[in-house]
């Protein structure tokens, strides 16, 4: 399963001289993931590199690397951000069905309107690299506390892991499907398993 925890991003120092001159390590993060997002909409994730980045957010390489990595920890960092200035939807008023379907498109699409981010967020969370393993760890936690918390009390903890699989399964499937057919998909789904669980 792609799972895909924690307060926000801080990065992985590794190199110890730089982070002792970086007097502002929120602010170079901030400058960096915002260069990569620039970057990403006007390139590729093919051709991004971290010196471009570095150069762009107008920090060393040296900066950029020691809090992504790799530009798949980069990307997947924008990803975890766009993530989290998402609405909750937790309404009472509206049906829980309601509220988990919106949850989930919302995470779903959040990037739907830029084909290269979207292309780069799922080649970047599905990659093979050590960087990526704990922002895809505090993606998986950002994504179980909105379906958390759009479920509410007294439900099974299956029902919010399958809710976080189909999800995941939607991701993945994301390079290869209209956003529309995602969406109705994950209703469709929504339904079922919250139907079933009522059952």
């Amino acid at each position: 399963m792609l799972v895909i925890s924690a307060p926000s991003y801080t990065g992985r120092v590794s190199n110890d001289a730089v982070r002792r001159s970086d007097r502002r390590p929120g602010q170079t993060i901030r400058k960096v993931l915002d260069a990569g997002l620039e970057e990403l909409r006007e390139s590729s994730y093919a051709n991004l590199t971290m010196r471009s980045v570095a150069t762009r957010a107008g920090v060393s390489p040296a900066s950029a690397y020691t809090y992504f990595p790799s530009k798949s920890a980069l990307v997947a960092a924008v990803y975890l951000r766009f993530l989290r200035e998402l609405p909750l939807h937790t309404d009472v008023n509206d049906t829980t069905e309601a509220r988990v379907s919106a949850t989930l498109r919302d995470m779903a699409v959040v990037v739907a309107d830029e084909p290269e981010l979207t292309a780069a967020c799922g080649a970047a969370l599905m990659a093979d690299d050590p960087a990526v393993a704990p922002i895809r760890e505090q993606i998986g936690h950002e994504v179980a506390t909105r379906i958390g918390a759009a479920l509410g009390p007294g439900w099974p903890r299956a029902v919010k892991s399958t809710l976080q699989m189909t999800f995941s399964g939607a991701l993945m499937t994301a390079r290869f499907v209209s956003f529309d057919e995602i969406e109705g998909q994950l209703d469709a789904a929504v339904n079922l398993i919250l139907g079933a669980t009522v059952a």
